[in-house]
């Protein structure tokens, strides 16, 4: 068993405004975000089956050109490959489960 405290992983700047901490498993990895209200990811895609949580906050999501509000509560499965964007309306703290593992993030 892998036991951890998220207060306890490392914060990192992955878009301006935009921190997360990351944890992997074998095949997923789970990032903790906490954004800043206007920060987000700009239009890309990728090859992970992504899901999206968001825990706290107002966050705007963009899927192939819709684009949609969501709050506390809200859960949306993205396929992989699928052009997305976000930018947080508030503060917003979201959990992202990626499958497989996004490399990139370790």
């Amino acid at each position: 068993m892998d036991h951890r405290n998220l207060e306890e992983i490392e914060v990192r700047e992955v878009a301006p405004g935009a921190k997360a901490r990351f944890v992997h498993s074998e095949n997923m990895t789970f990032a903790y975000w906490n954004i800043e209200p206007g920060a987000g990811v700009p239009e890309h895609s990728h090859p992970h089956e992504q899901v999206v949580n968001v825990m706290e906050g107002e966050f705007e999501l963009t899927v192939d050109g819709v684009t949609k509000r969501l709050g506390p509560g809200s859960v949306v499965v993205l396929p992989p490959h699928i052009i997305h964007s976000g930018a947080a309306i508030t503060d917003s703290f979201i959990l992202d489960v990626f499958c497989p593992v996004r490399e990139d993030y370790r």
